[in-house]
């Protein structure tokens, strides 16, 4: 039986499914249009906060740094059994860390073998970078 159930923070189910690379959504609260999820990297840190990195001056910063408040969510890939997670609560922009995630995060969710994806990577690695966290103030979950 299907079941979508809600705490506030990450059960130990969550962070094995999330252990697994699989993209996750971000939308940010503020700005004054629809919101507009996008597809981004993300850890589970060991307190079970959600980290990901972006640009310094990407339009998703200036937005966090208006309004700290965001939303990530990761789903199951073709073939699992249903489930995802949505995590939602308070932002930090970190100025540190930035760049060491999306070497971390880059080595998880590509193979850095290729002289292709390497070579992207290198090329973030050179941008101006900040480390998001979402602290989970609410975690849903659905379970097929």
């Amino acid at each position: 039986m299907a079941r979508t159930t809600s705490a506030a923070e990450l059960t130990a189910t969550d962070r094995e499914f999330l252990a697994t690379p699989r993209l996750g959504y971000l939308t940010v609260a503020g700005g004054t249009g629809i919101p507009e999820p996008r597809p981004v990297w993300f850890g589970i840190t060991d307190d079970g906060e959600v980290e990901l990195f972006s640009l310094a001056g990407s339009p998703k910063v200036r937005r966090l740094r208006a309004d700290p408040r965001a939303s990530l969510v990761a789903g199951n890939v073709v073939g699992e059994e249903e489930y995802w997670v949505a995590v939602s609560g308070g932002v930090t922009l970190e100025a540190e860390g930035g760049r060491e995630l999306a070497s971390r995060l880059g080595a998880r969710y590509w193979d850095l073998d290729d002289p292709e994806k390497a070579a992207a990577l290198d090329g973030m690695l050179a941008a101006d970078l900040v480390r998001i966290v979402i602290r989970p103030e609410r975690v849903s979950r659905y379970a097929g």
